[in-house]
This record gives structure tokens, sequence and C-alpha cells, in this order.
């Protein structure tokens, strides 16, 4: 195959300057040769990726979310198969952590996180699983090239070539090309931002898409991936306390999980609220019930556990104040007497 370059013509559009490569082929900046437009074209260069290549462009179509990239036309079948998206002058969010590798600030990475969620919010609500959210399907617009302008609607997700697959393996997201990189050989880095059922090949709902976002925030906030039972605030102090529960919610078990984007969009709020819990010894808390009556939200009125800080259907804070043990800082559950990440004792027997 002939691989593309500046000024050949692909339909109505003149390809001017490549701005990204991958190992599906190439993706190029573009101007109608007309109207003046301006695209961003996705060219496919090796044809093994076809199927994939032509259902990114069958189930993005029908999306219409200022936080997710449009696509406008597709020919899987051209010489060269391409598909016709909306142009996002800026950077990809994996270009931008790279380059802040002790976080991009807890400000902008709550604004980040919004728009990625408010996307697949939409998504999810038209049936849509996104699949392989991570930074790198992740794009801001920086027309002035400055970061700290970046809001919500300049949030844009892309890459939803993995979205209407009913059982999502490592082996065929290797044959979609998703988790190879450009020299074709790690596909680590991907896995990292898996949920535990969709490594497993498990059917997934919009549950796995929260994982994956946890995973990004946390990369957001420190500059690292999380390992283990860490926590941002393990790593950056300045990571309000509200945020480490966001993250503990949705980097978690399948049914530990926010049930949904628009509840993680609810706990998550405006804004950080940058007040740090007390240092205080943790005291058990009774548990609201009566006479063995199920526990309800007093927001949603879904129903919650005895030992739920927040309400992980709609977010709302259950408690005054989120306890956290004084030692290693770690979230406690309310009935916890001892922590179970570093073993200190939360409140005195008796």
């Amino acid at each position: 195959m002939v691989l593309p370059k500046a000024g050949d013509r692909v339909n109505n559009y003149l390809l001017e300057t490549q701005v990204g490569a991958g190992s599906f082929g190439q993706v190029w900046r573009a101007r109608h040769h007309v109207l003046e437009e301006v695209v961003a074209i996705k060219i496919l260069t090796d044809p093994q990726y076809v199927r994939n290549f032509r259902q990114e462009g069958v189930v993005v179509h029908g999306l219409r979310h200022p936080n997710i990239v449009r696509v406008f036309d597709i020919d899987p079948y051209a010489d060269m198969p391409y598909l016709v998206m909306e142009y996002v002058d800026g950077q990809s969010l994996r270009s931008v952590i790279d380059a802040h590798p002790q976080g991009i600030g807890v400000d902008l990475a709550v604004r980040v996180l919004r728009g990625v969620l408010s996307g697949l919010q939409a998504a999810h609500e038209g049936g849509l699983v996104h699949r392989d959210v991570k930074p790198a399907n992740i794009m801001l617009r920086m027309p002035d090239g400055a970061l700290a302008h970046v809001n919500e609607g300049d949030v844009k997700l892309t890459d939803f070539g993995l979205g209407r697959a009913t059982a999502v393996t490592t082996a065929s997201l290797v044959q979609s090309g998703s988790l190879v990189t450009e020299e074709g050989k790690n596909i680590a880095g991907t896995l990292v931002y898996m949920s535990p059922e969709q490594r497993a090949g498990a059917e997934l709902d919009g549950r796995s898409d929260l994982y994956s976002c946890a995973v990004v925030f946390f990369e957001m906030l420190t500059g690292q991936k999380p390992a283990g039972s860490d926590l941002p605030s393990m790593i950056r102090t300045d990571v309000p306390a509200n945020l480490d529960e966001i993250f503990r919610n949705s980097y978690t078990r399948l049914e530990r999980r926010f049930a949904s984007a628009s509840a993680m969009l609810a706990a998550l709020g405006g804004a950080a609220r940058h007040v740090r819990p007390s240092k205080a010894v943790i005291q058990p808390v009774e548990a609201r019930s009566i006479g063995g009556t199920p526990l309800l939200c007093p927001g949603c009125h879904q129903g919650v556990r005895p030992d739920d800080n927040f309400c992980i259907h709609c977010g709302n804070q259950l408690v005054d104040a989120v306890p956290r043990c004084p030692s290693c800082k770690a979230f406690a559950n309310r009935a916890d007497r001892f922590c179970i990440f570093c073993g200190t004792r939360l409140a005195a027997v008796g």
C-alpha cells in the first residue's frame, strides 16, 4: 500500500499535516477543498483492522455530544479506508500527563474528569460502553496552547472502536490494534486501565468504564498509575479527601462501584473540596436502621450499606465527616476498629 502524503485528496478533503500514527495507520489534519472546513482523517494502512475501523465509524456516527469526537463520514472499502472526524486543536491527555510527571493539578484533573464522565454518560444512555478509556483516547482542545484554560467542554472522547463488542478480552484487543503501541510490542500499558471483569472477558456495562476513569483520574492527580491500596493523597498531599473517596468508589469491585457515570459526576461536584478530614481517632458509628429496615440514601432513596460514606447510586455523602486512618491516611468504613491497610487501631474497645 502506498502511504498517504501531504496534498493527497481523500474524498473532498486535502491532506495537510500528519498529526498522529499508530498500529492501525495514520491521522491527518485535512481541509475541505472548497469550504475550507478543517477535519481529522484517520487513514487505515493495515488491512487487518478494517472490521474494527468500520465499527468505530458506525457506533460513533449516531452519538451527538460535546465531549465526544464526532464522526462525519466513513468509507472502509476505499483503496485507503478512511474515517472523517471532528478536528480537535490540542493534545491528547497522554501527552499532557507525560509532560507533567507530578500530576496536572487538582482543579484541572477535576475538569477533565467531568468532561470524560459527561461524554460517557451520553454513550451509556445510548447503550454504548467505550471499553478503552485511557489518556491516549482523551483529547484536550487547546487552541491557544494554554493548558490552564482547558475546561470541561474542551474534553473530547475518541476511539470508540470497541464499543459494540460483546466480550472484549486481551486477545480481541490485540487483534483490534488497541493494545499495540507504535512499536507493535508492548501491550501492558492499556491493560492497566481495564476493569477486572473486562480482563476476564465478562459481559460489561458502563461501570467498567468508570473503573478505567478511576485509573486515569489517579494518573492525572499524581502522574503515576495506582498500585495496591494507594490513594491519590498518599502520593500528593494536596489531593482533597472527597477526591480520594471518589477514586476509592470507582477503583473497586464491580458491585461496590458507582452505579453510573451520572452518579460519579454527582459525587465529583463542581470542584474539589479542599478540606482535609480530622486526624482524630475514628469512632465507630451505629448502623442507621430500625428493626432491620433497609437503609436508604436520603438523596435518591436507593439502598445503601451501614458502613457506606457515600451513596454509590447518586454520590450523596451519607456522613458529616468521612473517617480516615490517623496513621496511613487511608479511608475506613465507619464501623472499622482497625485500618485494613496498615492495621492501626481506630477505636478503643469497650
